[in-house]
């Protein structure tokens, strides 16, 4: 198995479009990047920490390419948003992937780069790609939130629908 770490927005819309594709096993809500140890639902809102709310997914490279993360990743929110997605404000919200090896950066940046070139983008993307530092996982009432609690007024953007279950 291998490890993917997205941050896209609030961590609860991301986890729900992750799990759902074909090939990944475990989907974990949690912050990475700060500077704080154990960061929490509390402490990491408003971004005094510098943590990210970010998805850390296990998935099975022989069924989902890191690319092919990289494609629902990009599909799944706005990476032109600075600081923010949709309603959620805050550097905690940030587009950024946190890479955990050498291939997975590269891949990134060219998939980051295809991106930027599109004809007819009218706003740069502003997604970070930074190496994965300690992941923090949030606690058990925040993971698979949506699916608990319903989506409490979110809107869940759709994956790329050939990588989905």
């Amino acid at each position: 198995m291998s490890i993917a770490t997205f941050g896209a927005g609030r961590f609860w819309l991301v986890e729900e479009v992750f799990r759902k594709v074909r090939g990944v096993t475990r989907t974990c809500a949690g912050y990475m990047g700060g500077s704080v140890e154990e960061p929490t639902a509390e402490s990491a809102p408003g971004g005094d920490t510098g943590h990210v709310e970010v998805v850390e997914i296990e998935y099975d490279p022989i069924k989902v390419q890191y690319r092919q993360l990289l494609e629902v990743f990009w599909g799944c929110h706005d990476p032109t948003q600075m600081g923010r997605q949709g309603r959620d404000v805050g550097p905690q919200f940030r587009s950024v992937i946190f890479y955990h090896t050498a291939a997975q950066k590269a891949a990134a940046e060219h998939s980051r780069m295809m991106l930027a070139v599109q004809p007819g983008r009218a706003r740069p993307v502003v997604t970070d790609i930074t190496e994965a530092s300690k992941f923090w996982p949030a606690a058990e009432d925040q993971q698979r939130y949506l699916q608990k609690h319903g989506r409490c007024g979110y809107i869940i953007p759709p994956a790329i629908s050939a990588f989905r279950t």
